[in-house]
């Protein structure tokens, strides 16, 4: 088999929370708690998740942008994290991100076409050929840099924004490229137009994306493999097809019902899932799920359940497919 291009195994983050007069430190939200992962070459892994569940934290994780408290991040199997400055600055000619808010991680200050070519230039590259290759990738991302090149940011519009930041994260051929849910911030149709852009890079430059999305019809669009966080945690892994068809877990079934339907027959009669994700500060012993969960069980608050194989495309993270069906009431 081909060895992993992105590997993951414990990643951590905790913020620590201070006050009062000497600013001690007094709790800790746990923002990314133990995720483990793999993504092969030329694959897609879209992980998915509600509002404040770690993902856009893990997306900084991964290029070291925050540094995790523990857990290791291998890329091509380096290391990434023992990887020194100058080590880490060649790195991340190969790892992208491309930022949620298309318009706040642009510099007002910069034409566009300075904007993408900027990466090139930190890199050594001399100004006439960065500025013929912010150029060409500007008219491949669909904006004509003869008349897009010289505006600035506030004079586009959020889909033509985006297709900047893709622009400037491609501009350096990298090999990965993790989209902190992308299109979150535009109309429809525009996200349709920027789907589709991001799937011919893909097949044209041979990429392996990270795509971080709340939304299930975005996913499923565009993902290889899923992965489902809860709360910090990572509760379900598998194929796009395996877990629109059959989702194991029931914070991934919620997920799934809570979708809306598209046949005015199929109506909602019951909320798939109840009250509030509960505070990272303080989170649930045991199953985080289990205090929103139908099928809560005593044991769920004794220890966390690991991840078990449920098929060879699916593992989920759950006491309801325990290996011994005796212990499952």
């Amino acid at each position: 088999m081909t060895p992993p291009l992105l590997e993951v195994q414990g990643l951590r983050k905790h913020f620590p929370l201070r006050g009062g007069v000497l600013q001690r430190t007094q709790a800790w939200v746990r923002a990314v708690d133990g995720v483990s992962f793999a993504v092969a070459p030329g694959e897609t892994l879209g992980v998915v998740g509600e509002s404040g569940c770690g993902k856009s934290t893990l997306a900084r994780l991964l290029l070291r942008l925050i540094e995790p408290d523990a857990g290791l991040v291998k890329f091509r199997g380096e290391d990434v994290l023992a990887a020194s400055p100058a080590r880490m600055k060649r790195l991340r000619r190969d790892m992208q991100l491309v930022f949620q808010d298309p318009y706040a991680s642009l510099n007002p200050r910069l034409t566009i076409e300075d904007t993408v070519a900027f990466s090139l230039r930190v890199h050594g590259t001399p100004r006439g050929e960065a500025a013929e290759r912010a150029r060409a990738l500007l008219g491949r991302v669909g904006l004509d840099p003869r008349l897009h090149g010289r505006r600035y940011a506030h004079e586009l519009s959020g889909g033509q924004r985006q297709r900047v930041n893709i622009a400037r994260a491609l501009v350096l051929d990298p090999k990965l490229l993790v989209l902190d849910e992308p299109v979150s911030a535009l109309d429809k149709s525009v996200q349709a137009q920027v789907l589709n852009l991001l799937q011919g890079l893909k097949a044209e430059r041979a990429l392996t994306y990270v795509f971080i999305s709340h939304d299930l019809n975005v996913i499923e669009y565009v993902s290889d493999r899923v992965l489902v966080m809860y709360l910090g945690e990572v509760v379900e892994t598998g194929t796009a097809e395996a877990l629109a068809q059959s989702p194991k877990h029931p914070y991934t079934q919620a997920l799934f019902a809570s979708a809306p339907s598209m046949d005015p027959e199929h109506r909602m009669e019951r909320l798939p899932i109840a009250g509030d994700p509960p505070n990272p500060i303080d989170p649930p012993s045991g199953c985080r799920f289990r205090t929103r969960c139908s099928f809560a069980m005593a044991r769920c608050a004794e220890a966390p359940p690991q991840p078990v194989p449920v098929s060879p495309t699916q593992a989920v993270a759950c006491y309801l497919y325990d290996a011994e069906p005796a212990s499952v009431a």
